[in-house]
């Protein structure tokens, strides 16, 4: 059965009343009342650190205050930031990618918490989530979806999602977007916004202020759901039969709900805490293989790379849902990515200085160190250097810390380049990808993965280098195929 129409948009508008208008909202949307909980995390941070002082000054070891105040402050992280889900959970989203780049002291305590935020919160509850799709589907919406699960089997952001069957049998996830997300999103990454100074207290060295606008730059995106499901669906297509990477196939969608095929399996969150060595290498080999190769097989980067959105199939495969944050890349990646990325292996990091000033990172008038810009981009150059390469919170952390120090080289380079808007969701990918990769720990040939996907980076292959590639691929039937046509350049 092929993938249904959304119901017409004069049939739409008789059965579906604009919801941020309706009185059906259990998402707190008064911008007073979320600010003044927003404003409670800082001063719960002041607070529980007086707290904590005056319990040293009484005797206690400083250990136990300090490892007790930020658990405290852990619990309230997810419980703020959880119940008003909008932009302030996506927030706690986004942070819960670079929580490897943090020394443990201070990651420790809050992982738990953000690996929460990457897939659940409090829900919605029944009687609204029946008004929504009642709104939205019309009256008889249980015709359509059989069987439908009160219980959400994922609860994020700006919506959550219940497991129901569909008229011709086949298990189905449905997405509910919350009534007044869009005014919850704006309010809260403004309110964000105006504290990011204060909330860099809870991660000291980590960018806020940043992160937050380019939250706000996406909040169309994210609620759109006609464009996540055609930029699923074109996911689904390029990807239909794929012995690696599972993406589910839309049936359905209006503005405010998504169906698409239901996809079971193993939240990569918990292979990062659980798994294997083996398990963890093979999940960063697909996580790679499917990041790179989206712009050439589908026009398409899947952008939002939290593990959250990612799970082991039963069969082995990499599961990938939540397409609301993709950049169409309909010609690839640019091709100047890989071709500075080679040179800058190759150590000739004047021609990358030139070419990063043609791409607009780098402004006419301002003038960088070759030397020093090459050490800024370690975090980068480093995973494709050698054959393979093992990540690690470890290396992340020192990574992490050199460019972050404000009396280093590192951070002067930063903020003497340029981030133009076409990379913007390109170098999200790629360095929040980073942050999974050392979650997992995974090592793998992820040289290979770059050269057969990232146009630009390929060195010329002879026949011989293309035989090693397929051997470093055995169980991949189009690349032993097109070994001749590669070979030939």
């Amino acid at each position: 059965m092929g993938p249904d129409r959304p119901i017409p948009a004069s049939q739409h508008a008789r059965v579906a009343p604009n919801l941020d208008n309706g009185p059906v909202s259990d998402l707190p949307r008064n911008a007073v009342a979320r600010t003044a909980r927003l404003a409670s995390l800082p001063l719960g941070i002041a607070g529980r650190t007086a707290l904590g002082l005056g319990k040293r000054l009484g005797g206690r070891p400083a250990e136990a205050v300090v490892s007790d105040v930020q658990r405290r402050t852990a619990e309230q992280l997810f419980k703020v930031l959880g119940e008003l889900k909008g932009g302030a959970m996506k927030f706690g989203q986004a942070l819960s990618i670079f929580e490897a780049a943090l020394p443990e002291h201070l990651a420790s305590p809050y992982r738990a918490t953000l690996t929460k935020l990457q897939d659940a919160a409090p829900p919605m509850p029944p009687a609204t989530v029946h008004r929504v799709l009642e709104q939205e589907l019309g009256a008889n919406w249980r015709r359509r979806l059989r069987h439908f699960d009160d219980k959400p089997a994922a609860a994020a952001s700006i919506g959550q999602v219940h497991r129901a069957q569909w008229p011709d049998g086949r298990d189905v996830a449905v997405k509910i977007q919350y009534p007044g997300a869009a005014e919850a999103l704006r309010s809260d990454l403004n309110q964000l916004g105006r504290v990011s100074r204060l909330l860099g207290s809870w991660m000291p060295g980590l960018e806020v202020r940043p992160l937050v606008e380019e939250l706000k730059a996406r909040i169309g995106e994210e609620l759109n759901y006609q464009l996540e499901a055609e930029a699923q669906a074109g996911f689904a297509a390029a990807y239909d039969g794929d012995p690696e990477i599972a993406v589910p196939h839309v049936r359905f969608h209006t503005p405010r709900v998504l169906v698409t095929d239901w996809l079971d399996g193993i939240p990569l969150h918990q292979v990062i805490a659980d798994g294997t060595q083996d398990e963890r290498d093979r999940a960063g080999r697909l996580f790679v293989r499917f990041l790179f190769s989206g712009p050439e097989r589908a026009g398409l980067l899947h952008a939002d790379p939290h593990p959250g959105n990612y799970r082991i199939t039963p069969d082995g495969r990499l599961g990938v849902v939540d397409y609301g944050l993709v950049a169409r890349l309909p010609g690839g990646f640019p091709p100047q990515i890989g071709r500075l990325l080679r040179i800058g292996l190759d150590g000739d990091f004047d021609s990358v200085v030139d070419g990063l000033r043609e791409e607009g990172f780098i402004k006419p008038h301002v003038e960088i160190d070759a030397q020093e810009l090459y050490d800024y981009l370690q975090p980068f150059i480093e995973p494709a250097r050698d054959e393979t390469f093992a990540f690690s919170r470890e290396w992340m952390r020192s990574q992490f810390q050199r460019i972050s120090d404000v009396r280093g080289a590192g951070a002067k380079t930063a903020f003497k380049l340029n981030l133009p808007p076409s990379y913007l969701l390109i170098h999200r990918v790629w360095s929040g990808g980073i942050g999974v990769l050392a979650q997992l720990g995974a090592e793998a040939p992820f040289r290979s993965e770059l050269e057969r996907w990232l146009p630009g980076f390929q060195p010329d292959l002879g026949r011989a280098e293309v035989r090693q590639l397929v051997d470093l691929h055995p169980d991949d039937d189009v690349l032993a195929e097109d070994v001749d046509e590669i070979a030939e350049g």
